[in-house]
């Protein structure tokens, strides 16, 4: 089977080396164009690029696809089936309908819940018992299409995005290659998405990392670990901003109000707005770097009673 291949992140690394180890003919690779990265702006190539050039795969990295470029590109390739994974891009009519095929995403959430660009964040944060991936037929609608096949797997309680992120990279590229075997074997039974029971997964900003310890433990704990690692969840302390990594729940009751601060071997105890509270583990103050919270606490001289502001 001729596949060509579109994907940019890390999240489309896995999917892709699966197909090259499992011998499918990965005739081009659609990704974004290189971009400028960090302070000094070195120009840097997308993840998929890396992949493809390691493995001879020929690159194209057009600005859009919307003027007829892409499907002279496809013209040439002649592919089956075109993959897509996490590639940034809507890709237009003409395009989805060019291979025997069509175009098939994988995509990290169990649709139709959570379409839209940061499906893993939004599960986390949402406080979602599952996520999981699901590969679908493409349309032109934002991830609209039928349903081919899903797998689910559950979050743990103290999961990070981060985390949940790496799982569902390695489960995507399983997804893929067996819904290529069903591709193959002529076994797939597409299912039509009830757009009823949708929502949309916004790309996350930093508008959302600040923290209200009026909300309950629960929803405090989900924000820290769904904004883990980016845009990252902070709160204020002595005028200065301090990220928050990673948290656990506590199932004590604090009569202190919401933002008081607890000193802790393991780390920083804060109480939240139903009088329960979650433990920090990591922190970063402004200017300085990530440690241990801890070890912030013991440099900071935090005492019981310190306030956190919301």
């Amino acid at each position: 089977m001729k596949v060509v291949y579109m994907g940019t992140p890390d999240f489309a690394v896995k999917p892709l080396e699966a197909l090259i180890e499992n011998k499918f003919q990965v005739v081009g690779v659609f990704t974004q164009p290189d971009k400028p990265v960090g302070r000094k702006a070195v120009l840097t190539p997308p993840p998929v690029k890396v992949v493809a050039t390691e493995n001879n795969i020929p690159v194209f990295q057009p600005d859009s696809l919307k003027n007829g470029e892409g499907v002279k590109i496809l013209q040439e390739l002649k592919p089956d089936v075109v993959i897509v994974v996490a590639y940034g891009k809507i890709l237009p009519k003409d395009f989805l309908e060019f291979a025997k095929y069509g175009c098939i995403n994988i995509h990290g959430s169990i649709l139709p819940k959570y379409r839209g660009a940061a499906p893993i964040q939004w599960s986390v944060l949402d406080g979602e018992e599952y996520a999981g991936v699901t590969s679908m037929q493409m349309n032109e609608g934002l991830d609209t299409g039928d349903i081919l096949l899903v797998e689910k797997t559950k979050i743990d309680p103290d999961e990070t995005s981060g985390d949940l992120y790496e799982r569902l990279t390695v489960l995507g590229a399983n997804v893929l290659l067996k819904t290529l075997e069903a591709v193959e074997n002529g076994t797939l039974k597409p299912i039509k998405q009830d757009d009823s029971m949708s929502s949309y997964a916004k790309m996350l900003d930093k508008s959302l990392s600040k923290i209200d310890w009026n909300l309950s433990a629960q929803m405090v704990h989900n924000k820290i670990r769904g904004l883990d690692p980016w845009p990252v969840a902070l709160t204020v302390f002595e005028g200065k901003n301090l990220k928050l990594f990673r948290s656990r729940l506590l199932n004590e009751e604090y009569n202190k109000p919401a933002g008081s601060v607890y000193q802790n071997k393991e780390g920083i105890i804060v109480v939240c707005g139903d009088k329960r509270a979650v433990l920090i583990t990591e922190v970063q103050l402004e200017g300085k770097k990530r440690m241990s919270a801890s070890d912030f606490s013991r440099g900071a001289k935090l005492t019981d009673g310190t306030i956190f502001e919301s």
